[in-house]
């Protein structure tokens, strides 16, 4: 099994929509969302990644293309988790153990 390199950025939900979900289904940007049942600055804004695919958007996803939400909300999490990691400054926090 191939590991992904923790240095570079996980996969923006958007992009793997922009870049080859969308565009395998030969169908415009403004069709996927009226299918979607968003609009299509909404749909646009995820497509530029400038919005992240909420659960709610997930399972919308998972229905029109056929696969699980989970996907959509574990790639947008991990997208999440990696940019926190780097920009939030948890210097000034302790790290405690349960009591015994």
């Amino acid at each position: 099994m191939m590991t992904r390199d923790p240095k570079r950025c996980p996969t923006h939900p958007g992009e793997l929509l922009r870049e080859d979900v969308i565009p395998a289904t030969k169908r415009s940007k403004s069709e996927i969302a009226k299918l979607l049942g968003v609009s299509r600055q909404h749909l646009h804004d995820v497509l530029a990644e400038r919005k992240p695919v909420s659960p709610e958007f997930a399972v919308r996803l998972g229905k029109l293309f056929g696969n699980d939400a989970g996907l959509w909300i574990r790639m947008q999490g991990a997208y999440d988790e990696w940019n926190a990691s780097r920009t939030v400054d948890v210097s000034n926090i302790p790290t405690v153990a349960a009591a015994e």
